[in-house]
């Protein structure tokens, strides 16, 4: 009998980020995706052979997208994954970054038990949680879902950013492009058809069927899923992260604003950790590999031997030194998120259409 299970495909783009390939891998196949379509761009740690390697294994597909790009590596990426076979043949799409993990908590963790919790969806926003930093100085060759276990608050009024969601969308037509934050170029004629709900489960309006990238702030919105996003890492990670550059701009705007937004370690959250079970075995399985091994141990070496090199020039080492002395972030209280929020109102604050400098997962 034919396979009438759906094709879940996670699309990915990466930069020197082999080290952190393998545990990305493992992780969304335990959770369900059937298929991955990675491109990578101008890699000198060896992404690149890292992700031949696993393509030759069975594991995922891999397209070079080397330079120039003019607008920014990831939507030309997203041009080509949008073209591509494993597209075509997907029933459900969702574009990642190496520093989210989808993170279901509904039924058993996997998308099957998703979307048996909402048989209607034909979108689903994943919200950004963000993890902070910790207080971790050293990068450490060792998941980051368990490294990074503080978080931002289930609720947040702001920054509005907190809120920012990827889309794992019904791959029917009803959008013919792909976004960094959602599908789009929507087909009018299908509009009318779509149910979107939120990650804690509730069915939202139109306005989100078109343009809107966030979530709405100020409620819990991952009752069912949510989008770990471990944006910072360790210190190391980040000086390197900024060394990289935006992956929808080729100018690099990581300084200690970015940092400041997004490191909050207000709460624990281990939920992510249930998934072990599945994506041990995986991680197990792929560094088995003699080949896929030696790759990602130099991976390692090159992110150790880029940082020392970025310490001896005085901007980075002067970032390395703010972001030792700079404390977790403090949630706002609720008088000021208030305070913020009748600005954004009184100002008519509404949802844009993702354009080609809609801001960046990254």
């Amino acid at each position: 009998m034919p396979n009438t299970d759906p094709r879940f495909l996670a699309v990915l783009t990466v930069k020197n980020e082999g080290a952190f390939l393998i545990d990305w891998l493992a992780h969304h196949r335990a959770v369900g995706f059937t298929d991955t379509l990675v491109l990578s761009n101008d890699c000198t740690d060896g992404t690149d052979a890292m992700l031949d390697r696993m393509q030759a294994m069975g594991w995922l597909t891999h397209i070079r997208n080397d330079g120039p790009h003019p607008k920014g590596p990831q939507w030309s990426a997203l041009k080509l994954a949008g073209k591509h076979p494993l597209r075509k043949a997907a029933d459900w799409v969702l574009v990642l970054d190496i520093d989210e993990y989808v993170n279901i908590h509904a039924g058993d963790g996997t998308l099957t038990a998703l979307l048996a919790a909402l048989p209607q969806a034909t979108a689903i926003p994943l919200t950004w949680r963000l993890f902070g930093n910790a207080g971790l100085r050293d990068y450490a060759d060792r998941p980051v879902t368990e490294q990074f276990t503080r978080a931002a608050p289930a609720v947040m009024g702001w920054p509005w950013r907190a809120a920012l969601f990827k889309t794992l969308f019904r791959d029917d037509g009803s959008y013919r492009r792909l976004g960094v934050h959602r599908p789009r170029d929507p087909d009018p004629a299908r509009l009318p058809a779509q149910r979107w709900f939120d990650g804690s489960g509730r069915a939202l309006p139109p306005l989100f069927h078109e343009g809107r990238i966030f979530s709405t702030y100020g409620q819990d919105n991952y009752r069912l899923v949510q989008l770990n996003h471990y944006a910072l890492g360790a210190m190391e990670s980040y000086v390197l992260k900024a060394d990289r550059g935006r992956a929808n701009r080729d100018a690099s705007a990581f300084d200690l604003s970015y940092w400041v937004e997004r490191n909050f370690s207000a709460e624990s959250d281990q939920t992510i950790l249930r998934h072990a079970a599945r994506s041990d075995p995986l991680r197990a399985e792929l560094h088995a590999d003699p080949q896929l091994a030696a790759l990602h141990d130099a991976a390692v070496r090159w992110r150790r031997e880029r940082f020392r090199a970025l310490m001896l020039d005085e901007a980075y080492r002067g970032l390395m030194g703010r972001l030792m002395l700079t404390p977790a972030s403090v949630p706002l209280p609720v008088e000021a998120h208030r305070f913020l929020t009748s600005f954004a109102l009184s100002a008519q604050h509404q949802p844009r259409p993702e354009t080609d400098t809609a801001p960046s997962s990254d």
